[in-house]
């Protein structure tokens, strides 16, 4: 008898972010350090160490990743020469895992600060070149209040 085959595997949601990443094992480490990060699982091509598909969990998501293949066009934002990509990852204590990804080897991109939408909130680039924002939300803020606060946060860019 067989198990009943679910559209979408336990333990994952709708969205998913996979990663291509230059060194996918060094980034599993480097995930582990700084986001802390649970391997699910790790496959590699046929005698060699390349990573062909890893699942990681963060809080509780699941974030995918492997080794760049170009011949594919499986390329990272290495071969990319950047990525306009972020990935946003709510915690509960932004300013540790924020100093704890830099500490592991992070860009801090912009620092923690309190935002005006409600949420304490910084940006990092890992050292394989994706981007990241890390938040906590602080506060639930109404529409008019939002567009108020925006308004003003705008006006002061200039």
């Amino acid at each position: 008898m067989s198990a009943k085959v679910t559209p979408i595997p336990d333990g994952f949601h709708t969205l998913t972010p996979h990663l291509i990443v230059r060194g996918a094992a060094e980034a599993i480490d480097f995930y582990k350090k700084a986001f802390g990060a649970e391997e699910v699982m790790r496959s590699t091509m046929p005698g060699s160490k390349t990573i062909m598909h890893a699942s990681l969990r963060i809080g509780d998501s699941v974030i995918m990743l492997n080794d760049e293949f170009p011949n594919y066009g499986a390329l990272s934002p290495v071969a990319l020469n950047g990525s306009p990509v972020t990935i946003h990852l709510y915690v509960a204590d932004v300013d540790a895992v924020f100093n704890r990804a830099v500490a592991a080897g992070a860009t801090a991109r912009m620092p923690v600060q309190d935002m005006f939408w409600g949420d304490r909130y910084g940006k990092l680039t890992d050292p394989f070149g994706h981007h990241w924002s890390v938040a906590t939300r602080k506060e639930i803020v109404s529409p008019a209040e939002l567009e108020k606060r925006a308004a003003k946060a705008f006006g002061e860019m200039k």
